[in-house]
């Protein structure tokens, strides 16, 4: 008999940030590697004679739990991939949901009638990890070994192994960051003998370190994205900005013709709640730099904040920036929220945050 633990990724960019990851090779969280540590801990003890994951970093990196310290070679394969989302990849949920809401609850609740330009569809999705993992099983019969892929593929397949078809997909669990399930083999089949445990993230050490997180509501797809438009959202611009300038207790007035004319030059994005906007991060001349970054005071603690700094690291990305910097004081009130998001202070003033790859795991 084989026996195969099946392990999501660790939280990465695109689950945090509210963005269709698909096959996109995004990388992990502050909050993922801290998942990374207690997975570590959870195998500490389990023998593992091999470890495979999907080709993705996010995959790549949530593997070296396992394979590092039990001094194995991990083995990538494409076919543990993620589905890939054709035009969506890189879209935030939110705009997906404004632009193409009907596909959008076919993901959700209908995958045999989902259908995006240039995807996958659900079912070929289930054919190649099905294979894969099958032929995973009959390299390693009779050891014990560890799969790590994403959590679209693994649901597709534990619905697969428990009998459920696939216009029955949304009665099955969908399994956290890092959850693990096991799936024993023997004789060509294969059985569930449990599955989406997050245990290891449930001890005092891992709880901890957590911060809390809100949203509106779980099922919220959160913000969509658009350029700013002047002179039509000036006043947006200037009340949002007011709103922060405010509560940093700066004496003096912010220079609003400064404000606008930078918003006239430089890369500004208004986030948007449906159709109302909510927050805007704007862009400085130099790559990385964000010159501004706020959410009306009525709109805060929905986890929109973090949405506008994953926006900042996608253009950032687009422009081939490793790092994100910001002014800001250590006093400010928002300096805890850049901190806890893996901005670190730099010099004086300044707050840096590493948005780069680690080629391990390229």
């Amino acid at each position: 008999m084989t026996r195969i633990y099946l392990v999501r990724h660790a939280e990465a960019e695109g689950n945090l940030y509210r963005i269709a990851q698909g096959q996109y090779n995004s990388i992990l969280t502050d909050r993922g590697w801290r998942q990374v540590e207690a997975l570590r801990q959870r195998f500490a003890d389990i023998q593992i004679d091999a470890v495979y994951a999907s080709d993705l970093y996010r995959t790549r990196a949530t593997a070296s739990a396992i394979y590092r310290p039990k001094g194995l070679e991990l083995r990538p394969r494409r076919d543990l991939r993620e589905i890939c989302v054709g035009r969506w990849e890189q879209q935030t949920w939110g705009d997906i949901a404004r632009t193409d809401q009907e596909q959008l609850v076919n993901f959700n609740l209908h995958p045999e009638k989902w259908y995006v330009e240039g995807a996958e569809t659900p079912r070929q999705v289930l054919k190649r990890v099905l294979s894969a993992v099958k032929e995973i099983a009959g390299e390693n019969e009779g050891k014990t070994i560890a799969v790590v892929s994403h959590g679209y593929a693994i649901r597709l397949l534990l619905a697969e192994l428990e009998g459920y078809s696939l216009d029955r997909l949304s009665e099955t669990p969908v399994g956290g960051n890092t959850a693990v399930s096991l799936v024993e083999a023997e004789n060509g089949r294969m059985r569930v003998v449990f599955r989406d445990d997050v245990s290891h993230l449930q001890t005092e050490a891992y709880l901890a370190g957590e911060k809390p997180r809100k949203r509106d509501s779980a099922l919220e797809p959160g913000l969509c994205f658009a350029p700013l438009r002047m002179p039509e959202q000036e006043d947006f611009l200037v009340d949002c900005v007011s709103a922060v300038w405010a509560e940093s207790g700066k004496a003096i007035p912010f220079d609003r013709g400064r404000l606008l004319a930078d918003a006239a030059a430089r890369t500004t994005l208004v986030g948007y709640l449906g159709e109302k906007p909510v927050g805007l991060v704007q862009l400085g001349p130099e790559t990385g730099w964000i010159s501004l970054a706020c959410v009306e005071p009525a709109c805060r603690g929905r986890g929109f904040g973090v949405q506008l700094l994953g926006q900042a690291v996608r253009l950032t990305r687009e422009r081939e920036g490793r790092e994100l910097w910001l002014s800001l004081a250590e006093s400010a009130s928002t300096a805890g929220f850049f901190r806890q998001h893996g901005f670190r202070a730099h010099d004086g003033q300044v707050l840096a945050k590493d948005i780069g790859y680690d080629p391990e795991y390229l």
